[in-house]
């Protein structure tokens, strides 16, 4: 399933997740970091496996950056692309983005609303690494 690697570059995968409250760390319901961090390694193993056939190994990041809070109750869209491609490695963009949140309020404790724009609450570039073509 090995492709030649300039072909993958632009490939994008996405995926949406909901934070549960049992992942809330600190006041004010936010979540750790580490959340937005899993879920790259997440989205990276599906990217290695729709590019190579293979789950690939995350080998570094060369940037990460937390520009808003993640919390207990949003919905988050996670997307990674190829931006380049060796025999082996894979550099990858990362971001997650808060497209939906808690809004609770006393007398409507399950409200919640859809962010339009969507925030972005965390980017990174990183590498992955899969075995070599066969």
């Amino acid at each position: 399933m090995n492709q030649p690697a300039p072909e993958l570059v632009g490939t994008r995968v996405v995926h949406r997740r909901y934070v549960p409250y049992s992942h809330a760390h600190y006041a004010g319901n936010l979540v750790d970091g580490a959340y937005s961090l899993a879920l790259f390694g997440d989205i990276a193993t599906e990217m290695c496996i729709r590019t190579d056939g293979d789950e690939g190994l995350f080998a570094s990041y060369s940037d990460v950056q937390f520009r808003a809070p993640v919390r207990a109750g949003d919905v988050l869209e996670v997307t990674a692309e190829v931006v380049k491609a060796g025999t082996r490695s894979r550099v990858l963009e990362f971001a997650v983005h808060v497209v939906a949140r808690g809004a609770a309020t006393a007398e409507r404790p399950g409200a919640a609303e859809i962010l339009d724009p969507a925030v972005v609450a965390t980017t990174a570039t990183g590498t992955v690494v899969v075995p070599p073509p066969a």
